[in-house]
């Protein structure tokens, strides 16, 4: 891996020699950067921390990858087999540190975006960072993560909660919580294996709040993983996986309705396109049916001393652990260009460019079906072949 310090940065590069930017230090980032090095264009990764895969660093202990070992390596370098089918919070660090260090990517350090814009003679981009600096590149990559700012509902009376209160970006394992009472809100993916953990973990008594029941799915059935299903239908209508998925979850699934948590009438794949990802069964399905996970009704407000619920439950567990989700956070970085949706998602991504702003592209904003690494590996790739396409005299390119 490169120079980590910012002094590695130039503040006035030469006009004619810029290199692409890339925003973000996670998988996104690193394996974009290493398919544009593959194809001798110099690429610089800025990350806000001090080490690549801060996002992963901070997730829970337990935390596996949903998808595959072998559908989960970035370009270039695939995972070491002794990582195991699923792998580990603490392997994928591993990897994205072998990851850099085996392609020499040119990483800095402490360096945050806070704005980028147009440069002055419209031929590339104008990057504000840490300590004033202004750096200018040929085009930019922003990967900055689908997880990046936590995000926490405006419930009324929650600020006057005593109870103890934290998102799930905080929370690392269930031992702070033995013996006690707690209730989980959200019942994404992070949501129902927090949930899991608590009940495994020695919690007195785990509550689970649900707004939506979500699609629930074997993480693998018979030595086949939901994610070679989830690449094989990846292209497919919509109606059609829909109808195709509803017997497969029906006799690999039990109906829990009779726990809280009833089969969604929305079809799985429709749920996806509104982005909502089914829940990988990680021990959830079980935990339920024997009663150590509890389905509640969703969080409406905190009132005097409890956690009123949507049906008019009041409940006073000692800690509330909120797995409700991220932002994007990228309205300050790029808002003022017009490239971001209602919701702050960028409008496209992968190799296509905002038309009002070429040279600008957003890779790991969206949460496929397929898998998140193995979409960033092929959004990579294509990024840089189009970048590649595209470079005019201005690129820096690396010696041969």
């Amino acid at each position: 891996m490169a120079d980590s310090t910012a002094s590695a940065l130039s503040t006035a590069p030469n006009p004619a020699d810029r290199p692409v930017y890339v925003i973000g230090g996670g998988p996104g980032g690193l394996a974009a950067a290493y398919a544009l090095r593959a194809r001798g264009i110099r690429a610089v990764v800025l990350e806000k921390s001090d080490a690549v895969g801060a996002s992963w660093r901070r997730h829970y202990d337990r935390l596996h990858l949903h998808t595959t070992r072998r559908l989960s390596g970035l370009p270039g370098l695939g995972m070491p087999r002794r990582f195991g089918r699923w792998v580990s919070r603490d392997d994928v660090v591993r990897y994205l540190e072998k990851y850099a260090e085996h392609h020499q990517l040119e990483i800095v350090t402490g360096v945050e975006v806070s704005r980028v814009e147009r440069s002055p003679d419209g031929t590339g981009w104008l990057l504000h960072a840490t300590g004033g600096r202004q750096l200018t590149g040929a085009a930019v990559i922003v990967a900055t993560g689908y997880n990046h700012t936590p995000r926490v509902p405006d419930w009324p009376g929650r600020d006057a909660w005593s109870g103890e209160f934290l998102h799930a970006s905080r929370y690392r394992n269930a031992e702070p919580f033995a013996g006690r009472d707690v209730l989980v809100v959200g019942i994404g993916n992070t949501g129902a294996e927090i949930a899991v953990d608590l009940a495994e973990g020695g919690a007195k008594r785990v509550r689970l709040a649900v707004r939506t029941a979500p699609h629930i799915l074997r993480r693998s059935t018979a030595g086949w993983a939901s994610q070679y299903t989830g690449v094989l239908v990846r292209r497919l209508p919509v109606g059609l996986v829909d109808r195709m998925a509803r017997p497969v979850t029906r006799l690999s699934v039990p109906d829990l309705s009779a726990y809280g948590l009833p089969r969604p009438e929305a079809g799985l794949y429709s749920r996806v396109t509104e982005g909502s990802i089914p829940v990988q069964d990680v021990g959830l399905v079980d935990a339920v049916r024997h009663g150590r996970v509890e389905i509640v009704a969703a969080v409406d407000s905190f009132e005097d001393g409890a956690v009123v619920l949507a049906d008019g439950t009041r409940v006073t567990p000692d800690a509330v652990v909120a797995a409700t989700g991220y932002t994007r956070a990228l309205e300050d970085l790029v808002g003022h260009l017009g490239v971001l949706g209602p919701r702050g998602r960028p409008l496209v991504h992968g190799a296509r460019t905002p038309s009002d702003a070429p040279g600008l592209y957003f890779t790991g904003f969206t949460n496929p079906i397929s898998g998140m690494f193995r979409e960033l590996a092929l959004d990579a790739g294509k990024i840089a072949r189009r970048i590649a396409g595209k470079a005019g005299p201005e690129v820096s390119r690396l010696p041969r």
